[in-house]
Parts: C-alpha cells; structure tokens; sequence
C-alpha cells in the first residue's frame, strides 16, 4: 500500500512537473534545481553567482526551507527577485513538489526573467525523487562532507545534470580526497561535469558561472 501511494504522489507531482514545463518554455526562462545536504554552501555560492550574472542575467529565485527565510533575505540583497518556500505549514517536507514551484513562479514576472534557480531545501535524498520542471538540475557537494557522499547517495548524483565541489579553500586543512570524491561522482554518473570552487574566495568561479552563462543563452 505505500508503495502505490508513492507511486500515485510521483505520477502527481510528474504531471505538474510538465505543465511548469511548458510554463517556463513558453516563457523562456531557463530553470535550474539547486540541490545539496545542509551546510554545503548553496545559497552562498548562488549569491556569488549571481553577483557576476546579474543584471546582464534577469535572475529570479525560488528558495525551499521548512523554516526562517534566512537563504531569502541574503539572495534578496543580490537584487534578484526571490520567493520563499517554507514547508513548515503543511507538514515540514524535505523538498519541493512541483506544485509548489507552480504556486511561486506564478507570483513571479516570468516575462522578464532569463534564468530561474530553484534552492532546493537540504537534503540529498528527497528531492532528487521530484521532477519541478527544471531544465537542469545541479548538486552541490563540500568538501566537509566525505568523499563517500556520491555513493551513498548516488540517485543525486545520477539526475544531476552538473555537480560543484565547492570549500576547496578548506582542503589544505581536511582530511579529504578531491579527486577522489570527483571519482565517486563518475562512478555513478560517467561524464559528469564537475566543477571545482571555493564560493568564499571565488577560486574556480569562473568556470561554472560561464556553463550557466551559456546555458541560458542556449535556452533563449
């Protein structure tokens, strides 16, 4: 019996997830899911991201928490339009459904937006199970998480379409293997770009800026 209640949520959430598709496509805007555990540093490396993307980027953000609007108030300052989630009011889920995406993008000025990010709340298992719709998805990985994250939780990994590494600042004072941590990430997804960076120092910046760049280029 949960297995076909599962069953009937993810048919659900698929069918919304293709109406928010055709949603952003008539509406050209690229839409890229942010997913990562707490504490990998997603809301500042999307903070810095988009520092060197906006205003050339229209940037919107929708950010997921079960609680606070704390990631928001910090986006917010970059001059993106953002939209809080907070799932606290219907049961603390650990993800976003796309129903809820619907719901926000629809408060949203779509028509001038080129690129909508989605921050997806903490968690590597949860939403990596709920299309929203998203052209790409990205997982962000730190390096004071455990080379092994990849393989144990390799569905992550498997739909994302980009991975980043991000703290390399802290390597030199980690017991942590980079490459290997890259390795396991090919182990479950081959041909996975990686993206190595530091979003406090903005070492390897550059790089992963210009895949997003392009990306929504290529949309429009």
């Amino acid at each position: 019996m949960e297995i076909n209640i599962q069953k009937r949520v993810l048919e659900a959430n698929e069918s919304m997830a293709d109406k928010n598709r055709r949603l952003f496509r008539e509406k050209g805007v690229f839409v890229l899911n942010m997913m990562s555990s707490p504490g990998s540093g997603k809301t500042e490396t999307l903070c810095k991201t988009l520092q060197r993307l906006m205003p050339e980027v229209a940037t919107g953000v929708i950010v997921g928490d079960i609680c606070t609007r704390n990631d928001a108030d910090r986006l917010e300052a970059t001059g993106a339009a953002v939209v809080q989630i907070n799932t606290d009011e219907f049961g603390g889920d650990c993800h976003l459904a796309a129903h809820l995406i619907e719901k926000s993008a629809l408060t949203m000025d779509l028509e001038a937006l080129d690129l909508l990010i989605v921050e997806n709340i903490g968690n590597l298992v949860c939403p990596a199970e709920f299309d929203i719709g998203e052209n790409a998805k990205a997982v962000v990985l730190s390096v004071t998480e455990g080379e092994d994250k990849p393989l144990k939780y390799p569905l992550m990994f498997q739909v994302a379409d980009i991975a980043i590494l991000n703290k390399i600042d802290l390597l030199p004072y980690l017991d942590f293997n980079a490459a290997e941590a890259v390795d396991n990430m090919k182990k479950v997804h081959p041909g996975l770009p990686v993206f190595e960076l530091s979003a406090k120092t903005q070492e390897g910046m550059e790089p992963w800026v210009a895949w997003l760049r392009d990306s929504v280029a290529k949309k429009g």
